[in-house]
């Protein structure tokens, strides 16, 4: 096939585009990472803007992971990430699947109060008595349990669940299977596309957890990471009389946004096959 003049216009445009777009991507992330591996006497050298490091070197990542509360932090966070995504899918599964079948009594007016969830909220005040009275306040559930669930989520899976055969499920009821049965030995493992980037949603969703930290936690010790970073990030820079020897906060701040950068950003391509399928398959149609 033959292409005139018109396509080699647009696949060039298209080109320049879609390369203007990935640089503005790449280069921030290549200015943190070369700043926080470049030697302070280089960074005060070059005004503080590197793009390839001349030397290179780890001392803010050992600083950082060994004198500052960044390893305490991480646990935290790895703790809410992990429990809190347990958490929500399993309930945004529980409430997915019965709001999927046509024949649930109520099943319009619930509906209808999720979509309400998702276009009025009760307000930062009321949700801070509520978590306040349950005892919640200065532990790790302050930060997993006023979002166990998103109802956007819950609409995404339901729609995924619509979409399965309907003769599975009388198959099954067939063969004697009840409702449970049907969702973990049946509905479960062919939701795996689905369960997969709704969990993707929720980890990103946690591991970046901040608002609910500083509204709900006063206990430094159960500081997430995103709380620390920032911390580490508003710190003032001092005047240094021996740049040589002493660790820049400039250094410090981009090796702390490298260090809650990379976990999930390693964890993303193994979920990255399922994301499509799963997003297509569980999508909201009209």
């Amino acid at each position: 096939m033959v292409r005139g003049w018109e396509d080699r216009i647009v696949n060039a445009v298209v080109i320049v585009v879609l390369s203007l777009a990935a640089l503005a991507a790449i280069f921030p992330l290549m200015y943190v990472v070369s700043v926080s591996i470049t030697p302070f006497s280089e960074v005060l050298k070059n005004g503080g803007f590197i793009l390839i490091p001349k030397s290179i070197t780890f001392t803010a990542y050992h600083k950082l992971l060994t004198e500052t509360a960044i390893p305490r932090a991480f646990w935290v966070t790895i703790i809410i990430t992990v429990v809190g995504t347990v958490v929500n899918l399993l309930l945004t599964l529980l409430m997915a699947y019965p709001l999927s079948r046509r024949n649930m009594p109520g099943r319009s007016l619930l509906l209808l109060m999720v979509v309400f969830t998702m276009l009025f909220s009760g307000g930062i005040i009321p949700t801070y008595l509520i978590v306040k009275s349950l005892g919640l306040l200065d532990s790790v559930w302050s930060m997993i349990l006023p979002n166990a669930v998103w109802s956007f989520n819950v609409l995404i899976m339901k729609s995924f669940f619509e979409n399965l055969p309907e003769e599975l499920f009388e198959s099954a009821r067939m063969d004697g299977a009840k409702e449970f049965r049907i969702l973990w030995q049946i509905v479960l493992p062919l939701s795996v596309p689905s369960m997969l980037t709704i969990g993707l949603f929720y980890m990103v969703g946690h591991w970046n957890e901040f608002f609910q930290a500083i509204m709900y936690v006063t206990d430094r010790s159960l500081f997430p990471l995103q709380v620390v970073i920032r911390e580490i990030l508003m710190m003032t820079q001092q005047p240094l009389e021996n740049a040589e020897n002493m660790l820049p906060t400039e250094t410090m701040q981009m090796a702390a946004v490298v260090a809650a950068s990379v976990p999930i950003i390693l964890v993303y391509p193994f979920i990255q096959k399922h994301f499509a399928k799963g997003m297509l398959m569980g999508a909201v149609k009209g």
